[in-house]
């Protein structure tokens, strides 16, 4: 360790007092950056929770119409090395005619909520291009449907 000599004066040199101002900054930055939430704030996110209006009056004739729509549900297996379709129970020959259903229903209403099912052995890619055809349809509700693994 060297000890300070008083023969050189570094009063005239500025960049020595600047070193602990930028250590001093560096370690304000780090605990800024430690120290923050990069979480999405939860008030922002679309839920569905439904908020009574004042006077306890209620529309139950918007729930009432929710309550009687069935979802379109989507089957697909997997026969052959090759994906099957099945809407609500009713196969479809290939993917031109689960369009054509799924177009049918989509005239109908878009706002019934589909359920895609695929069998474990369905190739993930299938199951996302029947996704983006429910989307690109113009479906709005899409969910997957799961298994218990029990």
């Amino acid at each position: 360790m060297r000890i300070p000599s008083h023969h050189f004066e570094s009063s005239g040199r500025r960049d020595a007092t600047m070193t602990p101002m930028i250590d001093v900054v560096f370690l304000l930055l780090i605990f800024f950056i430690c120290t923050a939430s990069f979480q999405i704030i939860e008030h922002n996110l679309p839920s569905q929770i439904q908020i009574e209006a004042p006077g306890g009056a209620n529309d139950t004739s918007i729930e009432s119409a929710e309550q009687d729509l069935e979802p379109v549900i989507v089957t697909i297996g997997w026969r052959n090395g090759r994906p099957t379709w099945a809407i609500s129970g009713e196969p479809c020959a290939d993917w031109d005619v689960l369009r054509q259903r799924l177009a049918a229903a989509a005239a109908i209403d878009t706002g019934v909520p589909v359920i895609l099912d695929a069998v474990a052995e369905v190739p993930l890619g299938y199951v996302i291009e029947s996704y983006d055809l429910s989307r690109s349809i113009g479906f709005s509700q899409i969910q997957f449907a799961a298994r218990s693994s029990g």
